[in-house]
């Protein structure tokens, strides 16, 4: 029994390249499909290198909310790069073959991203707690030091954390089927592939959840009760819709991500067809990253001040 199990493994063909479908429609709504998404990637490097620009060089937005809007501006440009170049090149050519190595990448970079985003919301609702619940100390609490300890902070759990799954995933072993129907290397579709036993790499994802996705939500949570049990607090209605604004953008944007993220990786996905499954990837990999930049600078009287100041500098220039 033994030598027929060995038998059998020297003579399975092992998968070192996989074959991405992306979207199977026809040429028409393939090419329209590109153009959007060319329009939406262009807009996407477009707004967030915008605020990134901005957040440097004027001194009005040399605040701790504005740097942290500004990291959120690079991730969102790494997401959408990792993602969107290749998928526009699926889309001319109604598929890709992309290496192991090259799905591995993609994976790690995409998680990174996504983590590092995770651990920043988190940062930015403890940044607007101590503004609304304790203003007289905020200065002396988010100073620029703090602020660049938390962001690298941030940043370096974004690239520790997804290294101990992907190389456990790097170690399995592929065979068969090399067909992934979806736009990118989303790790559910490869692990799915895997001719190896997968328990450890999920054992390890649910246990990494913990600190990287219920501990940062269950802090976001627990800032916004203080806050908005401070601001009921207000005796004015106009004090209170003022402290109210002061959170709204943050707000939208943390439900955006993690009703995407829950609604992906969370929720059970039986009876979910691959199309929702394509959608749901669509809006937190290519729609996200240019919501949130719009988000921001449509609701911020201070950043609207200041693009229409650089207008004028251009039109007079």
């Amino acid at each position: 029994m033994k030598n027929k199990e060995i038998f059998n493994e020297r003579n399975l063909t092992f998968v070192t390249e996989f074959s991405l479908l992306g979207f199977q429609v026809d040429l028409c709504l393939r090419l329209s499909l590109f153009c959007l998404l060319l329009v939406v990637y262009c807009g996407t490097i477009y707004g967030n290198l915008l605020i990134i620009t901005l957040v440097s060089t004027s001194k009005i937005l040399h605040t701790p909310m504005y740097f942290f809007i500004s990291q959120l501006s690079i991730s969102d440009i790494l997401v959408t790069t990792i993602i969107v170049p290749n998928m526009l090149y699926i889309l001319l050519n109604n598929g890709e073959t992309i290496m192991f190595i090259g799905c591995i990448t993609q994976i790690y970079g995409f998680a990174v991203s996504e983590i590092f985003e995770c651990f920043l919301l988190t940062v930015m609702s403890y940044d607007r707690y101590v503004a609304i619940c304790s203003p007289l100390r905020y200065t002396s609490i988010m100073t620029d030091g703090v602020c660049v300890r938390l962001t690298f902070f941030s940043w370096f759990l974004g690239f520790a954390f997804p290294l101990s799954p992907v190389i456990k995933i790097g170690r399995l072993r592929f065979c068969g089927l090399n067909i992934i129907d979806h736009f990118f290397c989303d790790l559910p579709h490869l692990l799915a592939l895997s001719c190896s036993d997968t328990f450890i790499v999920l054992l390890n994802g649910y246990l990494l959840s913990i600190p990287i996705v219920v501990i940062p939500f269950t802090i976001i949570v627990v800032s916004y009760t203080y806050i908005v049990r401070a601001v009921l607090r207000i005796p004015s209605s106009t004090g209170r819709q003022k402290a109210f604004s002061t959170c709204s953008s943050h707000l939208i944007v943390v439900s955006i991500f993690f009703w995407t993220l829950f609604s992906i990786y969370v929720f059970p996905t039986k009876g979910r067809n691959l199309s929702m499954n394509k959608f749901l990837s669509l809006l937190y990999t290519v729609f996200t990253p240019l919501i949130n930049p719009l988000i921001y600078s449509l609701r911020n009287k201070h950043i609207k001040k200041v693009i229409q100041v650089a207008i004028i500098k251009c039109v007079i220039w």
